[in-house]
């Protein structure tokens, strides 16, 4: 009996080992190999789903990965795609030469286009990138300077069978002594392959190029080298483009139709599969799937039963109509767009029914954002594909993904100002961060100094005596040189004459004496009290993002001219603010003078006129709000004085014509017009009320 029991105890314990040896020793033996895994080895994860042991027995993975429409294998893909991009390992560090960029810091980065010859066919898209670039801060005629460059034959459309395909793409490229098997080329391309199959063979070795491509396949993306960018049409247009269609607090943000989708049914071929199971989740009601076979020469040869029943339900729905007022839209691929796979088509409605309505608004100002920001013009498409490269080249001062995905955008959010969010205004009330308490104001003098008594020297009084004053500087700009500091008053805070180089443009330098976040910007001979400019701060504080100021301007449409007006008339609309006497916050000093091109700012130098304009235009292409006038004792007049019209540069009429023309050159470059009408006005509490002046904290402000 003990005998019995001592051999079952034993092999009790043997079971129990070896139970251990493949489970804990396992573990153990995982552990050990983690712990001695060599950098750079994958671990891969057990059990896979890809494993043959645990795929249903009734289908090969080869079955399960193969191409619907076309029959082709994820190998086959590979293979037709390693024969044309040959460098299809490329990332930054392989294949791009980081010391062209890097000569003069990121000043460096410049972008040379190739010259077009005259026999050259270029499709009006393709003049749109380039005229993009040519017209971009990062322009270079001199190859010399380049760290990027873009070839000047058309590489938009690689489809064999369209009229816009450029032959002989290889022999051509090599023959350029710049090409260097693609490094350091951008490739933009919005077509790829031919009929039946679509390939993504653009017909032509990119070698080491970068390629800005439209519906890239996630198999041939090279990551952190290639950009995906959006296909778009020949009438996308260059600059500014149409804004979105979200009004602001749209509520409810459900529409009358829940999901919808409309465009050609493809009978045969690749993409054909997608499409044709559209037609499962069409309710005529709040899902409106919508397909048509009519399109192709050969489309009767192929119809099937549902086509013509289909092609009568097509045109009963206007495409704009449903396009706004659906709350969702189906994108689902066609012959080129999108993956090799698409969610089951019977999953959609209940999936976009479960979506919130706090969800659903989310979402759709997201859209409006990247549509804003990224994609609603050419110029923004290629501006952003490039400020992506810029990125990667220089990484160490680069945007983060919060800058990139929110208000106003990566476009203008210059990392070489700062990379930190608490230094940009249109961050601080998303952060809960606060601007600092004290300004520093820049006067702009252009009078020499002959008397005392002129208005710059009240002036200085004035200001120097707010509380929240940090220092002054003043932007000499008058043709005799200033005068030594013992002319100028004794102050309680700093004083800082500084050279502006007879450019009107200098008093929005991004001058490293400004030390505030907050800019009291004001001209010589600008009139206000100590308790006008404290009043103003502290609404500047609580609206750091836009320009805060006293006399304001307006802009309007002539619909007799055809063109935009200019208005200085005293009425409760504005749009402008004059920089005159404003605040607003130091960055968009830098934006003023690294962002805007060269041509606006000399036209301003040229003219000694409309820098406060543009300005305006540029605070509100960033916020899309309007300046915020404040309470003022009304000392600017319509009309000069007699006395004074030869010495005030805004009493020559050639002055405010200047300023119209300036309005229409802006509005041009921008593409639209940014500048946002208002009425609001900011005032003391109990300004001009009928109350004891005692109980007003700003009394003087109601003096005449």
């Amino acid at each position: 009996m003990q005998a019995r029991k001592k051999y079952g105890l034993l092999g009790l314990c043997a079971c129990c080992w070896l139970v251990l040896f493949y489970w804990g020793g396992g573990v153990q033996l995982r552990l050990l190999r983690l712990l001695t895994r060599q950098p750079g080895e994958v671990v891969r994860p057990w059990p896979n789903w890809t494993d043959r042991a645990f795929l249903p027995r009734y289908a090969h993975l080869d079955e399960i990965q193969m191409d619907p429409g076309t029959g082709e294998l994820p190998h086959q893909r590979r293979h037709a795609w390693s024969a044309v991009y040959k460098d299809s390992r490329c990332r930054m560090e392989t294949c791009f030469d980081f010391s062209r960029c890097r000569r003069r810091g990121r000043e460096g980065f410049r972008v040379y286009m190739y010259p077009s010859e005259k026999s050259d066919r270029v499709s009006e898209s393709y003049r749109k990138i380039l005229a993009s670039i040519a017209e971009s801060r990062y322009y270079t005629s001199d190859p010399r300077e380049a760290c990027l460059f873009v070839l000047g034959i058309d590489t938009l459309d690689r489809d064999q069978l369209s009229g816009q395909f450029v032959p002989n793409m290889d022999e051509r490229i090599r023959g350029f002594p710049l090409w260097n098997d693609g490094r350091n080329h951008l490739i933009f391309n919005l077509y790829s392959g031919t009929w039946p199959n679509y390939t993504e063979d653009l017909g032509f070795n990119i070698g080491q190029a970068i390629l800005a491509k439209a519906s890239l396949n996630t198999e041939h993306f090279r990551p952190g080298f290639d950009v995906s960018i959006p296909l778009f049409s020949k009438d996308h247009p260059q600059k500014g483009g149409d804004r979105g269609w979200l009004v602001r607090n749209t509520i409810p943000p459900r529409r009358k139709y829940l999901l919808m989708f409309k465009g050609k049914r493809y009978l045969t071929g690749i993409g054909s599969d997608t499409r044709n199971a559209l037609h499962h989740i069409h309710n005529g009601k709040d899902i409106v799937s919508l397909t048509t076979c009519r399109h192709g020469k050969d489309w009767e040869k192929h119809k099937d039963a549902r086509c013509d029943h289909d092609n009568l339900e097509y045109e009963r729905f206007d495409y704009q109509e449903l396009l706004h007022n659906s709350t969702f839209c189906l994108v689902p691929r066609g012959r080129r767009l999108g993956s090799f796979r698409f969610l089951e088509s019977l999953q959609v409605p209940s999936t976009v029914r479960a979506v919130g309505n706090e969800r659903v608004l989310a979402l759709r100002q997201r859209t409006q954002m990247l549509w804003e920001a990224y994609f609603s013009s050419v110029d923004k498409i290629v501006l952003t594909t490039l400020e992506i490269i810029k990125d990667r080249v220089f990484s160490h001062i680069s945007r983060n993904k919060y800058m990139w995905n929110s208000l106003p955008g990566g476009l203008l959010v210059l990392p070489e100002y700062s990379t930190h969010l608490t230094h940009f205004p249109f961050y601080y009330l998303g952060l809960g961060v606060s601007p600092g308490q004290e300004f520093t104001a820049v006067i702009h003098a252009v009078s020499p100094l002959v008397s005392q008594s002129q208005p710059i020297m009240k002036l200085l009084q004035v200001v120097s005596k707010s509380k929240y004053c940090s220092q002054i500087i003043i932007l000499w700009n008058s043709e005799k040189p200033p005068p030594s500091r013992s002319k100028w008053p004794p102050m309680p805070v700093p004083l800082t004459v500084t050279d502006g180089r007879r450019k009107t443009t200098s008093r929005f330098l991004p001058h490293v004496a400004i030390e505030t976040e907050a800019v009291l910007s004001l001209d010589e001979d600008t009139v206000l009290l100590t308790n006008e400019v404290n009043f103003a701060f502290l609404v500047w504080r609580s609206f750091p993002e836009r320009i805060v100021g006293y006399p304001p301007r307006s802009h309007f449409w002539d619909p007799l001219k055809g063109a935009w007006g200019y208005t200085s008339k005293w009425t409760n609309d504005y749009s402008i603010v004059l920089t005159g006497a404003a605040f607003y916050h130091r960055y968009y000093h830098y934006l003023f003078s690294h962002y805007l091109p060269q041509s606006l700012r000399t036209l301003v130098d040229r003219t000694s006129n409309c820098e406060d304009i543009l300005m305006n235009f540029l605070v509100s292409a960033v916020t899309h709000l309007p300046p915020i006038k404040v309470a003022q004792r009304k000392q600017y007049k319509e009309l000069p004085s007699p006395q004074s019209t030869k010495s005030v540069p805004w009493a020559n009429p050639e002055h405010f014509n200047q300023r119209q023309e300036c309005v229409n050159t802006f509005a041009n470059w921008f593409g639209y017009m940014p500048l946002v009408h208002s009425q609001f006005r900011l005032d003391p509490v109990l300004f001009k009320d009928q109350v004891s002046v005692l109980r007003k904290k700003y009394k003087d402000l109601e003096r005449a």
